[in-house]
């Protein structure tokens, strides 16, 4: 009963419409959790001890510091200070790859997605550039920047939290600070080539002042600062062989920790956070537990096949589109785990599950999230003008990072 519960949750995630009626991904996942608790599948007390606290509250916390920062027009002003720099669309193109992708590392791939969408979209009509093409490159970017870091997206932090990295800063580091590089400035050549015409030199029309909040600002640098320090903390700690006293959830809750104590909006910052995709995680370990005691998918592990990088890798690009690339993690890291769970197969997951929303639209939360924020500006991008380039760029990704952890493997 738990498969047949996951099957429909998957299908009318991969669907997203019945009739009339548009069904978001959190209501999917709630309603299958609730449907496995009420056939007895799965004892309340059971439930409970499943939901992955340590996820909960690092999401919790990012989303709060998350909130506070686009709340405060923080992010927005220096966005726009390090865009002035730009002297070519190359340029601007290259910052939009890098910068946001090194940002979407650290603060999560759809926090950037909300105050990207805005600044692109004013870059282009000040370079007079195709939107469209800043939209891509702004999907891209965050989608791949994401991929290095154990918080830069939700299906990372399942990979490090799950698994039981000891330093997971260190382990994404080495594993996949390279072949992300690689990919994005591979991503840069991509969108030269579909986009030549854009790249001409051309006049720029003056920048125009950024409305700033100053309240917030030293809150938000807090909170960055604290992010910054533990992280390197975690690291420093993990190198010198000492017991590791920082842990994930420690430092979202340190980061959040100046927004709850000592922000007069702290209110409507709580207000505004993402509280579907918290309510989608705690249903999405309920139904995941659920069906993991049931045994099924168990009797199809092969760790010929589950071992193999390139399979791991394809599955996770391929499957993300139709089920989501947080569920999706969550249902096949065990059996990875299972058999065997070296840091390579994890690593491929990761990368593998992120990469997948550089395929089509519906591969990324954020994608959508980019959309939405463009059509409110009378901007968009259809399915197939975002696959006429993210088909070619996943496949080139994918290969790069098959190969580097080829070479890493040894």
């Amino acid at each position: 009963m738990a498969v047949i519960v996951l099957a429909a949750v998957f299908l009318l995630i991969a669907v997203r419409q019945v009739g009339r009626f548009t069904i978001r991904i959190w209501q999917v996942m709630l309603g299958g959790a609730i449907a496995v608790l009420l056939t007895g599948q799965i004892a309340l007390s059971d439930a409970l001890r499943a939901i992955n606290i340590d996820v909960m509250v690092f999401l919790f916390g990012m989303f709060v510091v998350g909130e506070a920062m686009v709340d405060s027009g923080y992010l927005s002003c220096e966005a726009y200070r390090l865009f002035s720099r730009a002297k070519n669309p190359d340029q601007v193109v290259l910052t939009i790859l890098f910068a946001m992708g090194i940002l979407s590392a650290i603060l999560m791939n759809d926090t950037i997605a909300i105050i990207g969408t805005p600044l692109v979209l004013a870059l282009a009509t000040k370079w007079k550039m195709s939107k469209k093409l800043l939209l891509l490159s702004l999907a891209i970017a965050i989608t791949t920047g994401s991929v290095m870091s154990p918080i830069g997206n939700p299906q990372n932090l399942l990979v490090a939290v799950n698994s039981g990295m000891a330093s997971p800063f260190l382990t994404f580091a080495a594993w996949l600070i390279v072949p992300t590089v690689v990919s994005l400035f591979a991503a840069f050549i991509a969108l030269r080539l579909f986009y030549p015409q854009e790249f001409s030199a051309r006049a720029v029309e003056p920048d125009t002042a950024v409305p700033c909040d100053d309240s917030l600002f030293f809150l938000t640098k807090c909170s960055l600062a604290i992010i910054f320090l533990l992280a390197v903390m975690k690291i420093a700690f993990s190198l010198a062989g000492i017991q590791n006293p920082v842990s994930l959830p420690l430092i979202a809750l340190a980061a959040a920790a100046p927004v709850l104590l000592f922000s007069p909006r702290r209110f409507s910052v709580l207000h505004a956070i993402d509280w579907p995709t918290l309510v989608f995680f705690a249903a999405m370990f309920v139904l995941m537990e659920s069906v993991w005691e049931s045994g099924f998918f168990q009797s199809f592990v092969d760790s010929g096949s589950i071992a193999s990088v390139p399979f791991i890798l394809g599955s996770s690009v391929i499957i993300s589109q139709f089920i989501s690339n947080v569920p999706f993690v969550a249902l096949f890291q065990p059996m990875i785990l299972q058999a065997g769970g070296t840091t390579a197969q994890l690593m491929a997951l990761a990368a593998g599950s992120t990469i997948a929303g550089n395929l089509t639209i519906l591969g990324a939360a954020s994608n959508v999230i980019i959309i939405q924020n463009a059509e409110k500006q009378g901007e968009t991008l259809t399915f197939f003008e975002f696959a006429r380039v993210g088909v070619p760029v996943t496949m080139i990704q994918i290969v790069i990072y098959w190969v580097w952890l080829a070479v890493v493997t040894g």
